[in-house]
């Protein structure tokens, strides 16, 4: 790991685990699955079940079989509880007052989607090298 990178992460406070744990999902879709986005997130499907149960919000779009469809907001707010949860030890009430409290879009997680293109683009060069 560059000393560059390895400031950016200390200076905002962010675990190497969460980036390489969140997958990239599949551009262009408008609607992921809930094992899509499990395995983005690095969580299991009942965890996002459950989440849905205890986070108001959180409505993803369910089909007569009850299928249930994530939009790209659905899997933004995953994430932020996911970083709050996992990442920033709150709990579940604690997410959800940080939630209500902060409405923006957080900032660090617009970090680490850049720091995982970042990472996806350096090894792409290192499997043409």
């Amino acid at each position: 790991m560059s000393y560059k990178l390895k400031n950016i992460l200390i200076r905002y406070k962010i675990k190497l685990k969460t980036i390489t744990s969140i997958m990239d999902l599949p551009e262009g879709k408008l609607y992921y699955s809930i094992s899509e986005v499990a395995s983005s997130l690095g969580v299991s499907q009942s965890l996002l079940r459950y989440w849905e149960t205890e986070f108001s919000d959180l409505k993803p779009a369910k089909n007569k079989k009850g299928t249930r469809s994530y939009t790209q907001s659905d899997i933004d707010l995953l994430r932020r509880i996911h970083y709050l949860t996992k990442e920033c030890g709150l709990t579940l009430e604690g997410a959800r007052q940080q939630l209500k409290n902060d409405k923006t879009p957080d900032q660090k997680l617009q970090l680490i989607d850049t720091l995982n293109e970042v990472k996806n683009f350096l090894v792409q060069m290192k499997q043409n090298i």
